[in-house]
């Protein structure tokens, strides 16, 4: 795959200020321009004004010039325009009207995390009080794992980021939307049928069950109305999550253990049903998770945020 990972996003919120003071929390850090940062991923989330929340800008990164050549001829091939330099490719979705950059840029490498040892029944992997119990301070997220935008076109869509980008295709939710990646994690972008263009969440990679536990408590402790849906396991991508809700309106989802589809190995894509493509345990997602709140407002007055 010429693709390697989703590199960054701009989201635009009516509440700017607010909404970085949230993600400030969750565990991003703020850099001098307005930029939050992840640990390994670095410069990641940029938010700014709009006057609904929607998914503005990302970014995905590949390896090489004759990348960006490919990409473009297959954009061009479906009508779209695009702007190239010598390492940046630029175009517009044009159902959700994000701009969309491919930029070369080096591989992301993560440093392992140490193997937590865990005690299950006839084994014993450790004694003694369990280590994460030691863990402090603010859990920080290691890097942007995926986006999830609302489109009023699904098909048309889906062909942008596939045949155009050249994401791949993981899983299916029949009627619904698809899970879609541009590295080897088991989905980048989700786009979902929708009846106004949004965004739906975006998902932050931390170490462990243990990290997507504390990270949420932390979240919760003085402010009980971010909590959304968690603890509980996915189906399609198997990770750990919990959600919270941004001032804006934004999920924001804590996951770990993600699976993982090397490049050169065969996935076939299945056509999920009902819950099983939500998850596999947990509590069952609260209604506004399937249908957010604010939709119908965002339909009224509906028109772009740019």
């Amino acid at each position: 795959m010429a693709l390697h990972s989703l590199a960054s996003i701009t989201i635009g919120v009516p509440n700017v200020a607010e909404t970085i003071a949230y993600y400030t929390d969750f565990g991003l850090t703020p850099g001098s321009n307005g930029a939050l940062s992840t640990t390994d991923g670095g410069e990641q989330l940029t938010i700014v004004h709009a006057p609904t929340r929607r998914l503005l800008e990302l970014t995905v990164a590949a390896d090489d010039a004759d990348d960006i050549a490919r990409i473009a001829a297959r954009l061009r091939a479906l009508g779209l325009t695009v702007d190239t330099t010598a390492d940046t490719l630029t175009t517009v979705e044009p159902v959700c009207d994000i701009r969309v950059h491919v930029r070369i840029r080096p591989r992301l490498l993560q440093a392992p995390v140490p193997r937590t040892p865990y005690n299950g029944p006839g084994r014993v992997d450790r004694t003694g009080r369990a280590d994460v119990m030691r863990r402090e301070g603010r859990v920080q997220p290691r890097k942007l794992g995926h986006a999830v935008v609302g489109t009023t076109d699904l098909d048309a869509t889906r062909r942008f980021f596939v045949d155009g980008l050249g994401f791949q295709i993981s899983d299916h939710i029949v009627g619904h939307g698809s899970f879609l990646r541009c590295s080897t994690d088991h989905h980048n972008i989700l786009v979902l049928a929708a009846p106004v263009v949004y965004l739906h969440h975006t998902s932050w990679q931390v170490d462990d069950i243990d990290e997507v536990g504390r990270g949420a408590h932390d979240m919760l402790e003085g402010h009980p109305d971010r909590h959304v849906w968690g603890l509980g396991r996915h189906y399609a991508g198997s990770n750990f999550f919990w959600y919270l809700k941004d001032p804006a309106g934004n999920f924001s989802e804590y996951y770990s253990d993600m699976d993982c589809v090397p490049e050169d190995e065969l996935w076939t894509p299945e056509d999920l049903e009902g819950a099983r493509g939500l998850f596999r345990w947990g509590p069952p997602p609260p209604p506004s998770f399937l249908a957010p709140e604010d939709l119908a407002a965002m339909m009224t007055g509906a028109h772009s945020a740019r």
